[in-house]
C-alpha cells in the first residue's frame, strides 16, 4: 500500500507469541494522512523488525531519556507530550495506518525532533530490541479492555508483559497506565501492585496527571459516564 512507508508485519515470524499488543487493523486512510505518510515515514517511522535499536542514533542525543508509548491512536495527545517535553524522547507504537499518518503529519507541521513513530508489534521491541535499564518510562493509554471474561487472558497488563518491561525501566522511571473501564483499572492495580521491582507513586489509583492530554476518545467515554482510572508506578532498584 505504500512503498516508502510502514511494512504490513516488519518482524515476521517474531510476532508469534501468546502476548498480544494490537490487533492489525490498516483502516480507512485519508489523502491527507496517506500524503504525510509518503512524505514523513523515513525521517519519523522506525520498524519494529526485531534488530537491536540504537535509541542515541534514533534521536540523535548521547544517554536519551526515551520513554515509550505503547497504542497512541490517533496521536493528537502523543504530539502535544512531545511538545510540552522537548527533552525526553518519545518512541510511539502503533498499527494503526490512519493514526500514524495523522501524527507523521502533526510531527511535521510542529517540528517534533524528539518523536519516532513505531510500527509494528509492541511486544517484539520490548522483548528483543532494547538492552535493560534503557527507558526513563512506558505508556500505556487505553489498551482494549477485553470486556469479556473468556478474553481477559488477551489483556495486555499481565505479569508476563510486566516481567518482559521492568527490567527495560531505569530506576526511578515510571510506567504509566490509564483506561475507562473500571474491570480493568481494577486489575492493573492487582497486577502492578504485585510485581517485583515496581512501586506505587500513589495510595491506589492516581490522580489524573497535568501532563497527559484529556483526548477524545476519553471524553467519548466520560460522556458515557465512564471512571477514568490512571495509574502511575515507579521502577525501584532491586534490593542486594
Amino acid at each position: 500500500m505504500f512503498p516508502e512507508g510502514p511494512a504490513p508485519d516488519p518482524a515476521g515470524s517474531r510476532g508469534e507469541h501468546r502476548i498480544r499488543s494490537f490487533h492489525a487493523r490498516r483502516g480507512r486512510i485519508t489523502p491527507a494522512q496517506a500524503a504525510a505518510i509518503a512524505r514523513h515515514w523515513d525521517r519519523w517511522g522506525v520498524e519494529l523488525d526485531g534488530s537491536p535499536l540504537d535509541l542515541a542514533a534514533l534521536f540523535g542525543v548521547p544517554e536519551p531519556r526515551v520513554v515509550v508509548e505503547i497504542g497512541f491512536g490517533m496521536g493528537d495527545a502523543t504530539a502535544q507530550m512531545a511538545a510540552a517535553d522537548p527533552s525526553t524522547g518519545i518512541l510511539a507504537v502503533d498499527v494503526h495506518t490512519p493514526g500514524q499518518g495523522n501524527l507523521l503529519a502533526l510531527a511535521d507541521r510542529m517540528g517534533l525532533a524528539n518523536l519516532r513513530i513505531g510500527n509494528g508489534d509492541a511486544i517484539v521491541l520490548l522483548r528483543d530490541m532494547l538492552p535493560p535499564a534503557s527507558l526513563s518510562g512506558l505508556r500505556v493509554y487505553f489498551p482494549d479492555p477485553w470486556p469479556k471474561t473468556r478474553h481477559h487472558k488477551r489483556r495486555l497488563i499481565q505479569p508476563e508483559f510486566l516481567a518482559l518491561v521492568t527490567p527495560l525501566l531505569r530506576p526511578g522511571a515510571v510506567l504509566h497506565c490509564a483506561t475507562d473501564w473500571e474491570p480493568y483499572a481494577e486489575q492493573m492495580l492487582q497486577v502492578l501492585t504485585a510485581a517485583p521491582g515496581l512501586a506505587n507513586l500513589h495510595d491506589g489509583f492516581a490522580p489524573r496527571p497535568d501532563f497527559r492530554p484529556m483526548t477524545k476518545f476519553e471524553r467519548q467515554g466520560l460522556a458515557k459516564g465512564h471512571v477514568v482510572r490512571d495509574l502511575l508506578f515507579e521502577r525501584v532498584r532491586p534490593a542486594f
